[in-house]
């Protein structure tokens, strides 16, 4: 009878593991059980961290905004209130942008909002 060599699932699924882990540091690349956990951990890092950046980025364009609107005699949140009073569908992150990229249009804005 021919010999049977096994294992072939078990070791494609290391072999992936381990490439997944390429590019950690000392043991977390190189052993099957450490790469596997730094794996897990780096996994559920990446998830909260998706949602932390729509945070910071929101507050990012805050400040931008609330640096823009008082350099013309207003606060964030007087402006945020007249536009939506003005029923303007513009949201934080177009106005920011504006305020960084043209900031002649938002000026406009600001103008036609008064």
């Amino acid at each position: 009878m021919a010999r049977v060599k096994r294992g072939i699932i078990s070791l494609k699924r290391r072999r992936n593991t381990l490439k997944r882990a390429k590019g950690f540091r000392h043991r977390r690349s190189t052993h099957e059980r450490a790469a596997r956990e730094a794996l897990l951990k780096a996994g559920s890092y990446a998830y909260r961290d998706r949602r932390t950046k729509k945070r910071v980025l929101r507050k990012l364009w805050i400040l931008r905004l609330n640096n823009f609107v008082r350099q013309h005699d207003l606060t964030y949140s007087r402006f945020i209130s007249l536009l939506s009073k003005k029923n303007c569908a513009l949201d934080r992150k177009i106005l920011a942008h504006l305020a960084v990229e043209r900031p002649n249009i938002l000026e406009a804005i600001i103008k036609s909002v008064r």
